[in-house]
């Protein structure tokens, strides 16, 4: 079973959170994600247990619980097409295209030249 691990320290490590879930079974993977380009923790991680009753028993345990300070959150983790929509990521309205401005045609307006001219192409 794979499991989701949220909230967890930056200063966590992929050995830390197997050990922390090798107290209730066999973890087969435990894995804490990093920022690519910063390489830093995100902050959360998964772990996958070979047997789904020791996996639930974790969850239960660990939910909620204190690791260095920051309290987890521990659930079954789910396929990215299954999880449900958070409440920012709803239907959106189309964007509606900015008011087209007029373009002045440069050619057909009469240049000035020196400064009175420039003003003028300046203001208009």
């Amino acid at each position: 079973m794979n499991i989701y691990v949220g909230n967890l320290p930056y200063s966590v490590r992929d050995q830390e959170l197997r050990e922390t879930f090798e107290a209730f079974g066999t973890v087969t993977a435990a894995e804490v994600i990093f920022d690519k380009r910063t390489r830093r923790s995100r902050g959360y991680g998964f772990v996958e247990m070979a047997n789904e009753a020791e996996a639930r028993r974790a969850i239960e345990a660990l939910n909620g619980r204190e690791l260095h300070g920051r309290e987890l959150r521990v659930d079954a983790s789910q396929p990215k097409g299954d999880k449900p929509l958070r409440s920012d990521e709803g239907e959106r309205a189309p964007r509606r295209p900015a008011p087209a401005t007029p373009v002045r045609d440069a050619a057909a307006a009469p240049q000035a030249s020196g400064l009175k001219g420039f003003l003028k192409r300046l203001f208009g």
